[in-house]
C-alpha cells in the first residue's frame, strides 16, 4: 500500500509541477456562487416536482443542502474546461456521503446522475474518484480501482465534523488533479470527457458549502 501510494504521489507531483506556469498565467477567479442567491445554477432531481429551494439555499455566503431528495445543482453554464475549481465543505451535523462532478454532460447515465467525473467528498473519502459513464486512468490501477470507484492517495487529510475543508480540483486538458486541505489527494489521467458543467450532490445528508471560485487557466 505505502509503495503504490509513494508512486502515484511522485506522479502527481510532476503534473502539479508541469501545470505551474498555466496556473501563474491563469485569470482572475471567479464566483460560482454570490453566497446570496442561486443565480448561475438550475437543478436536477429524482423527484422533480421537487423546488430547487426545498433541497439548496443560501443563508450568510454559505450554500446549505439538505440532502433529500437525491439530485444535484448544476451550473447554467455548461462548458467549463481548463480550470481550477476551489471551495470549502463540512458537514453540519454528521458525515455522509456528497460529491463535487466535473465535466457534467448528458442526464440520466446512471439513475439521477449525468454523464461526468466525481470527486468524492464522502466523509473519510474525500478525492476519491467516481465515474459515471466517463473513463479514467490513475496509478496503480490494479491496487485502486474498485469498479467505478477510484481510491485517492490518503484518507487522513479531512478536518473533524463540523470544520470547515477545502477543495482544490485542477482540470487542464485530460487530466483532473485533486487537493484537500492543501494535499495532493488524486491525479486522473485520459480523461474521457473534458468539458461540460459543475455540479453538487444531494445524497442523503445535509452538507454546507461556501467559497466556490472558478480560475480559468490560459
Amino acid at each position: 500500500m505505502a509503495c503504490y501510494r509513494t508512486l502515484a504521489v511522485a506522479i502527481g507531483l510532476l503534473a502539479i509541477t508541469q501545470l505551474a506556469i498555466s496556473r501563474a498565467a491563469a485569470d482572475e477567479a471567479t464566483e460560482l456562487f454570490n453566497g446570496r442567491n442561486l443565480a448561475g445554477w438550475t437543478y436536477h432531481l429524482e423527484k422533480p416536482g421537487v423546488p430547487m429551494e426545498d433541497v439548496w439555499s443560501a443563508n450568510d455566503g454559505v450554500l446549505v443542502c439538505t440532502g433529500q431528495p437525491a439530485g444535484y445543482l448544476m451550473t447554467k453554464k455548461n462548458d467549463f474546461h481548463d480550470y481550477v475549481l476551489t471551495l470549502d465543505w463540512r458537514w453540519p451535523k454528521e458525515g455522509g456521503n456528497n460529491g463535487v462532478l466535473v465535466h457534467v454532460t448528458k442526464p440520466g447515465e446512471l439513475g439521477v446522475w449525468p454523464k461526468c467525473l466525481e470527486v468524492q467528498l464522502a466523509s473519510g473519502d474525500a478525492g476519491d474518484f467516481w465515474v459515471i459513464g466517463t473513463t479514467i486512468d490513475v496509478a496503480n490501477a490494479d491496487q485502486r480501482r474498485r469498479d467505478r470507484r477510484h481510491l485517492n492517495l490518503s484518507d487522513d487529510d479531512e478536518k473533524p465534523l463540523g470544520e470547515w475543508n477545502q477543495m482544490e480540483i485542477t482540470c487542464r486538458g485530460d487530466e483532473v488533479l485533486v487537493k484537500v486541505n492543501g494535499k495532493l489527494v488524486n491525479h486522473a489521467t485520459h480523461v474521457s470527457q473534458n468539458r461540460g458543467a459543475i455540479a453538487l450532490q444531494s445524497e442523503g445528508t445535509p452538507i454546507e458549502f461556501r467559497d466556490i471560485k472558478l480560475q480559468k487557466l490560459k
